[in-house]
């Protein structure tokens, strides 16, 4: 039944996602983003046993994407009919270590003869006993959010005050918002309206899904996260000589826990910024206790940093009935006067038709004259 799914699908290399308990929570965006979207890897099934047997994007957002729940690996590799190249570890948790058992999952995988792609701060490629048992089994650990070399490293260079190019940040009011899932669909929305796009991942999900540029800032010493924002949007400049680039936020600017956001606004200097909000959460990701900021506060935070206006806000809808989702978009286009959209009910031509406004040579580009 599967496999008769799967062959339809682009060809691309199979990858099964780990994320055992987390799919459609916070700590499970990972998998969440590959299940939505995915140019790198032929996402062709999810482990969790709490959700085993189910469809995983009509989980996600209530529309089939033939992705479907397995109980663990055994129960994947029997009903696939076949062993997929990688096993993806699928979860991100704020401790950056996983369990015991989570460790023996990966062996298990590593024993069916899967490669690892890990997008986990702790690199699997620097412990003993994840090295031996790929040795053992004959396969590769790829630890995605392990920086370069320093060698490799950029500086920040002024390079970026000689780009013309309009540059979009989308932020958020807090971690695990939504901010990368907003940025890939304005990119997608943006490029099916001709517009050449380059989208800058920021993190291991966006970089997990095959963005041509980007590098996870957040494993970075703070001497080069500005450099290596800078860089990529230079490289994207060279390379494709883009009508328009879409960069995708960190944390948030106002979270004490992460300095990110204030590393992306140096190194892209973008001329406008969206802001993602998820209007029913009362205190930060993993930190209760510590409330959240209002929507005016990260508003003015923002464009005091960086000098851009905020020039759309966008919804992050958990816990929110269609009704108060719309609701609110009503609220806030009359508070504060930004077109306001839950991209993933609405899409993203609010934000295209206001883009448009902010900079009119979009609508004289090339790629949209054709």
């Amino acid at each position: 039944m599967y496999r008769e799914a799967i062959e339809v699908l682009p060809i691309r290399e199979r990858a099964l996602v780990y994320g055992e308990g987390q799919l459609g929570k916070l700590d499970g965006k990972v998998t969440n983003g590959l299940v939505r979207h995915s140019e790198k890897y032929q996402i062709i099934g999810v482990t969790d046993s709490t959700k085993a047997g189910m469809d995983a994007g009509q989980y996600l957002d209530g529309v089939r994407s033939g992705i479907p729940v397995f109980r663990d690996i055994e129960d994947a590799v029997e009903k696939l009919g076949y062993v997929p190249k990688y096993f993806i570890y699928g979860i991100a948790p704020l401790a950056s270590y996983i369990t015991r058992q989570q460790r023996e999952t990966v062996f298990a995988a590593m024993e069916k003869g899967m490669d690892i792609i890990n997008g986990l701060p702790e690199f699997f490629t620097e412990d003993d006993e994840f090295m031996e048992k790929a040795r053992a089994h004959g396969v590769q650990i790829h630890d995605i959010r392990k920086p370069p070399p320093r060698k490799d490293l950029h500086i920040f260079t002024g390079s970026i005050f000689r780009v013309t190019t309009p540059v979009i940040t989308v932020f958020g009011t807090d971690c695990a918002v939504g901010k990368r899932t907003s940025a890939v669909l304005l990119a997608e929305t943006l490029r099916r309206r001709g517009l050449t796009t380059a989208f800058v991942a920021t993190g291991q999900t966006g970089l997990l899904q095959g963005a041509r540029y980007g590098v996870a800032v957040d494993v970075l010493s703070s001497g080069f996260q500005t450099g290596e924002v800078e860089h990529e949007i230079v490289k994207a400049v060279e390379e494709e000589d883009p009508d328009i680039i879409v960069v995708e936020g960190q944390g948030a600017l106002s979270h004490p826990a992460f300095t990110s956001s204030t590393a992306i606004i140096r190194g892209a200097r973008p001329q406008a910024i969206i802001l993602q909000h998820p209007p029913k959460r009362r205190e930060r990701c993993d930190f209760p206790g510590i409330l959240m900021p209002t929507l005016e506060s990260e508003i003015k935070l923002i464009e005091i940093i960086s000098g851009a206006k905020v020039i759309a806000l966008t919804l992050n809808h958990e816990n929110m009935t269609d009704r108060e989702i719309e609701d609110t978009v009503v609220e806030y286009e009359g508070t504060y006067g930004l077109p306001t959209m839950d991209v993933l009910k609405h899409g993203c031509e609010k934000i295209v038709r206001r883009l448009f406004e902010v900079f009119p040579e979009l609508r004289l580009s090339k790629s949209t004259a054709a």
